[in-house]
């Protein structure tokens, strides 16, 4: 494993480093045409470098059940993903080195849809966590299928036909952790929470949007919404004294505090 674990309210969270690289050349553009409408001030407050994104999943283990895991990362060769993200991704032997097998999973959570974060959920056309349900918001799935023939429709969605388990709103996925809707990014974008810890998916891309939440980034399908739900979801999370735990930062863990 790349990080060591952190409990949080009897959850053991494992931070699982997926794959590690900059984005592809077609998306590769400087870091302020990504992420617009912040000051020389917010910018200062970061390390301003070439945006080498992390590509983070997380494993959920309570006391009892079978573990949950969040994201399923870049995938293999050739995914979805792949055109631009550094595949083939390690979350197998991430988990593997976690003692978790694949048969194992009782339960994946989708933050949203896009390819890295979905794409490692069917390895050579079938189920890679056969025995699991897959939790998505239903508001995330209408989005894909009504956007028309697409990768994650044809490649991740329907070879997952019957293990797709569609919520609307907040949910518990197993006692003690939550999926909440969290809008913008992707329309059924959702977090998870896990007692002071919120898992942001890509409601948070960047730690500049920590200074200035209102930071847009260039890949949100609805941008201003996105801003306003970043905002909300750290003054939650500040109000609780907690921390995030993010898909694309160097480390997993940020304590933000209140």
């Amino acid at each position: 494993m790349s990080y060591a674990p952190r409990v949080f309210s009897g959850i053991e969270v494992v931070p699982l480093r997926d794959a590690v690289g900059p984005m592809g050349p077609a998306l590769r553009r400087p870091l302020r045409d990504i992420l617009t409408g912040g000051s020389d001030d917010d910018w200062a407050a970061v390390p301003e470098e070439q945006w080498v994104l992390h590509f983070r999943c997380y494993l959920l283990r309570g006391r009892t059940g079978r573990p949950v895991l969040v994201d399923t990362g870049v995938g293999a060769a050739g995914s979805p993903a792949s055109s631009w993200a550094p595949a083939p991704g390690h979350l197998i032997g991430e988990l593997a080195a976690a003692g978790v097998a694949p048969r194992d999973v009782g339960t994946v959570v989708f933050t949203h849809l896009h390819s890295d974060h979905a794409s490692g959920a069917v390895l050579e056309g079938v189920p890679a966590f056969p025995d699991a349900r897959h939790v998505v918001q239903g508001a995330e799935v209408d989005w894909i299928e009504k956007s028309g023939p697409n990768p994650i429709l044809e490649r991740v969605l329907r070879p997952l036909t019957g293990l797709v388990d569609t919520v609307e709103g907040e949910a518990e996925v197993i006692p003690g952790v939550h999926v909440v809707p969290a809008p913008g990014h992707t329309p059924g974008h959702q977090v998870v929470r896990v007692g002071p810890l919120t898992l942001t998916g890509d409601a948070v891309l960047h730690p500049v949007q920590l200074v200035n939440p209102s930071i847009r980034y260039a890949h949100d399908e609805d941008p201003g919404q996105a801003a306003a739900t970043r905002r909300e979801l750290l003054d939650a999370v500040r109000a609780r004294g907690g921390l995030i735990g993010t898909a694309h930062f160097t480390e997993p863990f940020t304590e933000l505090g209140g």
